[in-house]
C-alpha cells in the first residue's frame, strides 16, 4: 500500500470507529479497550463458517487474546468485497469468489479451508418436468452468479454435457429463486441450502429437485491486505478450538450457531444440515487441485485474464500462520 493509501484508510477507519462503538476493522493490529489487538472478520453461510460462530458464541477469541467482531453478509462474494474494500481483515468465503478474486489479480491470500459440503439439489417444479439434468437443454434457470452456486450449475451441466450455452441462466439473489420458480418466471433454480426447505413448502405438490454430488463446496478463510499473521493465527487457534467443541458436541455446537444467527436460520434446517459438513481447518493439495479445476471454468465463464495453473494459484495461498496454529493441517505442495 503507498503512503497516501495507508493515510486514507487510516482516516477511514478512523471515522468508522467513531460512528461505531463495536467497530473491529483497521490493520488487525491496533489493542481494544482490554488492550488485546482487534480483528474483524466478514461472514457468510452460517453452517460452512460454523467454527467462526461457535468462536463467537463461546468466546473463544478472548482465549487467544484477541477482540474479534464478526459480521454475517449476504453472500461470500458480499464477503469477500467487505475484505477486499478493507472493511474486513478475514473473510469466510466459498471457493468461487476466492479463485475468481485471484484470477482478477486482487490482493487476497487463503490461510484455510474452514469445511467442504456436497449435498447440492437442482429445485425445479412438477409440471416442469425436469427428472434430469440432461432435461435442462433450453431451460431458464436461476443462480446468484458469482458464487460457488453458480459452478455448482455448471458441474450438474457438465455431468449431462451440457454447458451455460445450452440453457439461459438468469442472475437472482439466493432468497430470490423460491419466489420465481413460484411465479414460473424461471423453470429451475439452484440456490444455498438454507432455501431449500422454503422452496418445498412454497411449492407444495409441484415441488421436485434434483440431488447433485459431483461438487464438493469449500469454505475458505481469506486473509486481505491488513490482516497480520499474528492475529491470523489467533483467529485459527480459536477455529480449532472451536472445530474440537463441534466435534465434541455436535447439538451443542448447532445450537450455538443457532443463536448466533440471529433469527436467519431456522433450527430444523442447522439440525438436518450441519451434520451434513465436513469440518476441520486444513490446507492441502486437494484444495490446490479443485482450486485449479475451479480456475480453469471461471476463466471462461467469468472471463478472467489471470492464471489458473497450479503453481501460480499456490502464489495466492498463505500457510504461515496455519503451520504456526497446526502444523499437521499443512499438508499442500
Amino acid at each position: 500500500m503507498t503512503r497516501p493509501r495507508a493515510i486514507a484508510a487510516a482516516l477511514t477507519t478512523a471515522l468508522l470507529c467513531a460512528l461505531s462503538a463495536a467497530c473491529g476493522s483497521g490493520s488487525g493490529t491496533g489493542p481494544a479497550a482490554g488492550g488485546r489487538p482487534t480483528v474483524s472478520l466478514a461472514a457468510s453461510d452460517h453452517l460452512g463458517g460454523a467454527p467462526v460462530y461457535v468462536a463467537q458464541e463461546r468466546g473463544l477469541w478472548a482465549t487467544e487474546g484477541i477482540d474479534a467482531t464478526v459480521t454475517t453478509q449476504p453472500t461470500g462474494r458480499d464477503a469477500l468485497n467487505a475484505v477486499l474494500g478493507g472493511q474486513a481483515q478475514l473473510g469466510v468465503v466459498g471457493d468461487l469468489p476466492a479463485v475468481s478474486a485471484a484470477l482478477g489479480g486482487r490482493e487476497l491470500r487463503i490461510v484455510a479451508d474452514l469445511s467442504r459440503f456436497s449435498d447440492w439439489r437442482l429445485l425445479t417444479r412438477t409440471d416442469r418436468k425436469i427428472t434430469g439434468f440432461g432435461a435442462l437443454k433450453g431451460r431458464r434457470i436461476g443462480v446468484p452468479q458469482g458464487t460457488n452456486v453458480e459452478y455448482a450449475l455448471s458441474r450438474m451441466l457438465a455431468s449431462a454435457r451440457l454447458t451455460t450455452a445450452d440453457v439461459t441462466v438468469v442472475n437472482l439473489a439466493p432468497n430470490q429463486i423460491t419466489p420465481a420458480l413460484a411465479r414460473g418466471d424461471v423453470d429451475a433454480g439452484v440456490t444455498f441450502p438454507s432455501f431449500y426447505d422454503a422452496t418445498r413448502t412454497t411449492l407444495a405438490d409441484r415441488y421436485a429437485e434434483l440431488p447433485f454430488t459431483g461438487y464438493t463446496a469449500r469454505t475458505l478463510l481469506v486473509a486481505g491486505p491488513g490482516a497480520s499473521e499474528k492475529t491470523t493465527t489467533a483467529v485459527l487457534r480459536a477455529l480449532l478450538k472451536a472445530q474440537q467443541e463441534i466435534a465434541a458436541d455436535p447439538p451443542a455446537a448447532r445450537r450455538a450457531v443457532l443463536a448466533q444467527s440471529k433469527g436467519a436460520l431456522q433450527a430444523d434446517y442447522v439440525n438436518s444440515f450441519q451434520p451434513r459438513y465436513a469440518y476441520g481447518a486444513t490446507l492441502s493439495s486437494e484444495l490446490l487441485d479443485d482450486l485449479a479445476q475451479e480456475a480453469a471454468w471461471a476463466k471462461t465463464a467469468q472471463n478472467l485474464s489471470g492464471s489458473a495453473d497450479r503453481s501460480d494459484l499456490l502464489r495466492h495461498l498463505n500457510p504461515a500462520p496455519l503451520t504456526a496454529a497446526d502444523p499437521d493441517a499443512v499438508t499442500v505442495r
